[in-house]
């Protein structure tokens, strides 16, 4: 686990030749937290811009793209830390979080407590540091899960929905066939469509192609890899296929969109 301020990652990146207004992929947890007396901070998830008010919080997972804005223009504190280190993991909000009034004094001495016990290194043996770190970071996750004025409504863990968004993030490469997901679970079509549409506002079918189309996007953005191999890895059986099935949903084909997300010049041919 590391605590960083918005200066120290300036600094980090500026010594390593990071561009943190690029695309990055990193295989661990951010959380990211505007101080409540500085200015907003903008920041790209997954291709959509998010604003982190200030007193905001916004938890960025590992496989996510994600850019910096402008941090010079902010402060704030980063939490960083790799799956599997904390014991509690809630489910991350999908955009900002502003603690509402009744929660913002607990979930600011949450934070208080972890740092001041990053920064205490050596009163303790560094198993029992960890440790200690390890809970303080399960608390301040609990108190953000929490944090809204209304807790956030979860569907049941072992629901239709949560049962079919899993076997996706597992199978998406391996199908595109809503039906074989449903015959996987035990499940009609039918109810997968009513779970996903009463979770989402969207069918089965479109949130299966909205996951395959995340995930070409972040492996064209973050990757050299050629559409042809891309197209391999997401199941397609051919490049031609796989670029009408991006064109269909993004608008643009493959190389196009990985030429505009990254401000480099048009291909004079398609993905």
């Amino acid at each position: 686990m590391d605590v960083i301020d918005f200066a120290e990652l300036r600094a980090r990146a500026q010594r390593r030749g990071i561009d943190l207004a690029g695309p990055q992929r990193p295989d661990f947890h951010h959380l990211i937290h505007v101080h409540a007396d500085a200015e907003a901070l903008s920041h790209v998830v997954d291709f959509t811009e998010h604003v982190v008010p200030s007193g905001g919080w916004l938890w960025v997972r590992p496989g996510q793209v994600h850019q910096y804005g402008e941090l010079t223009r902010s402060r704030g504190t980063i939490v960083i830390w790799r799956p599997g280190f904390v014991t509690v993991d809630p489910a991350p909000p999908d955009t900002p979080v502003l603690p509402g009034a009744a929660a913002r004094e607990a979930v600011d001495l949450a934070l208080r407590h972890l740092l001041s016990d990053y920064a205490d290194l050596g009163s303790m043996t560094l198993e029992a540091h960890n440790r200690a770190l390890r809970r303080l970071l399960d608390v301040l996750l609990l108190r953000l899960a929490h944090a809204g004025e209304v807790p956030p409504v979860r569907n049941p863990a072992d629901g239709p929905f949560e049962r079919f968004r899993a076997a996706v993030e597992r199978d998406f490469t391996r199908t595109r066939r809503v039906a074989d997901y449903a015959a996987e679970l035990g499940y009609s079509t039918r109810t997968l469509t009513r779970a996903t549409s009463s979770a989402t506002g969207r069918s089965a079918k479109s949130y299966l192609d909205a996951r395959i189309v995340l995930e070409a996007r972040r492996l064209l953005v973050h990757t050299d890899q050629p559409s042809a191999d891309i197209a391999r890895h997401l199941g397609f059986t051919s490049s031609g296929d796989f670029s009408k099935f991006f064109r269909k949903h993004d608008g643009r084909s493959p190389l196009a969109f990985r030429a505009q997300a990254r401000g480099t010049r048009t291909p004079g041919r398609c993905g």
